[in-house]
Parts: C-alpha cells; structure tokens; sequence
C-alpha cells in the first residue's frame, strides 16, 4: 500500500497533468479528433488560440468544442480587434456558432463552409461554439478553418474584412508607411469586379515592403512588380493615371488596401515631416 504522504503526493501530480493539459492548445493552431468523444458525445472541449493567426482542424468531428481567440498579449485595444475566420472548401460535419454568456448565434451552417468565405466578427461577440451534425458515418467529415486577428481603421466594420473607404489622414498615412503589410509605389493597369469587392490590377515601380509574396517581380532589366490589391466594392475605384504609394494588409494570402495618396502629395507630407521631425519612421524617396 501507499503511504498517505505519496498517496498525497500523486494526486497533485495527477491534478497538476490535468491542468496541463487543459492548455495544451493555448498555441496558434489546433489539430483534434472527434473520436476522443466516442462514448460520451456530449463532451465540450474547450480549445485555447492565442496568436495573430493560424488554422483548427478537427477530424471526425462529435460532440462540440469552444474555441477560445484572444491575443498573446493583454492591452485595452485588444477589445477592439475583429476575428476573420476563412473555412475550407472541404470543411463539413459542423455548425458554427459564436457563444457570448451562454448565448449562441448562428455564424455558419455545414452546407455555407463549402463556399470558403471569409466570415468577420467582433472579439468581444463571445468564442466559437463548433457543435459537430449527427451523422451515421464521420469518417469522411472535417471542419477545418484558418483565422486572423484583425486590427481595423476607427469607423471599420468589425463584421468585415475589408476597411473603410474613407480617405487616410496625413497622419494615418505616416504611420501605415510604418507599420504596414506591404507599400509600394505604383500605377494602376486595370479594375474589376468580384462579387463584393473590388480587384485593382497593380503595376510598381519600388517595393518598399511585403509580409508575403503578394506582388512578383516580372524580371528583366527595369525591375517592376505586379499584383492585385482588394477593396470593398462601393470604394467606387477607376482607373486612372499617376503614380500612388498603395499601402496596406495581406489577408489569407491577399493584399487588401488601406490607403492609396498619390505619391507626390504623400511625397509633400513626409517632406513637411521630416522637416519637423514628426515622420514616425524613415522611407527612402529617392
């Protein structure tokens, strides 16, 4: 027999490893099976994601799981963000609900994951409620999605991926120069049309900077680059002439604008800036 003392000191071993494992997914991606509910379909389990972004998966989905997404770091604007959620066009088994106190709101049925849209919600509208659809055969079912944290202009709809269509400040240009996915310099070759939101054909002349392989280099001895750049379709867009500093966010691996000055009048206020010592950071305008 065991000594009260051991005894004693297994069972905090044992409450410790449950604890442990309570957050094993407090990570940026989470893979799961829904055979770890065989026998008791009723289980909820609860998933933690604390990174900008990444992607769940959860095979042979039964029972439900929450899906808890925060950022990794605790500060007042984190209120403020909006979650991105794109489902996969293979992704089935599941409805998805968002869960506020209790509360659940339908975000997506099983037969709407197929189209792969890209569905925006408020972080403080509550977790994700994934509750799997009975089926008589899950082998053949997973719901798979990748998510994004978002940090939107003032005035942005939190329930969309795309910003507003107002016009950058001075001061909101400067500082997106800064901290941006991507800014470059550029023209514009074309416009169209897709569904609700608009694709700008893009043409540049410097890259300053990308977070992805959004825009590709077409080679030869004048180096140009090419890509498209997504805004919402009542942006009202048109081709024009000139040169534009576009500036903005990559998105599941596609460069949404959010301000596009053309570049001499952003060229005059970085001037005036630098002039004064107010420019947040440098940009090489030569």
């Amino acid at each position: 027999m065991l000594s009260p003392l051991v005894a004693c000191l297994l069972s905090v071993l044992v409450l410790c490893r449950i604890a442990l494992s309570q957050y094993s997914s407090d990570q940026c991606s989470w893979r799961g099976s829904g055979l770890t509910h065989e026998g008791h379909t009723r289980d909820v389990e609860q998933v933690y994601l604390r990174c900008a972004q990444g992607f769940l998966e959860w095979l042979y989905p039964t029972g439900a799981i929450i899906v808890n997404l925060r950022p990794n770091t605790v500060s007042p604007a984190a209120s403020l963000l909006s979650v991105c959620i794109k489902p996969s066009k293979e992704s089935s088994g599941t409805h998805i609900y968002l869960d506020r106190l209790g509360k659940l709101r339908l975000l997506l049925r099983e037969e709407d994951q197929a189209e792969g849209k890209v569905q925006c919600f408020s972080i403080q509208d509550g977790a994700l409620f994934i509750e799997a659809v009975p089926q008589r055969d899950i082998s053949r079912k997973i719901t798979a999605f990748q998510y994004e944290l978002v940090n939107h202009r003032l005035g942005a709809d939190p329930h969309s991926l795309s910003g507003a269509c107002q016009p950058c400040t001075d001061a909101e240009v400067l500082l997106a120069v800064c901290t941006s996915d991507f800014v470059a310099r550029g023209g514009i070759l074309g416009v169209s049309q897709e569904e609700d939101q608009t694709s700008v054909k893009v043409s540049l002349s410097r890259l300053y900077r990308q977070k992805t392989q959004v825009f590709v280099s077409g080679g030869g001895r004048v180096k140009r680059w090419t890509g498209f750049v997504k805004m919402p379709s009542q942006c009202g867009v048109k081709p024009g002439d000139g040169e534009f500093l576009f500036i903005g966010t990559v998105r599941f691996g596609e460069a949404w604008l959010s301000c596009a000055p053309r570049y001499k009048d952003f060229l005059r206020v970085y001037q005036d800036a630098l002039q004064q010592g107010t420019n947040p950071c440098h940009l090489d305008t030569d």
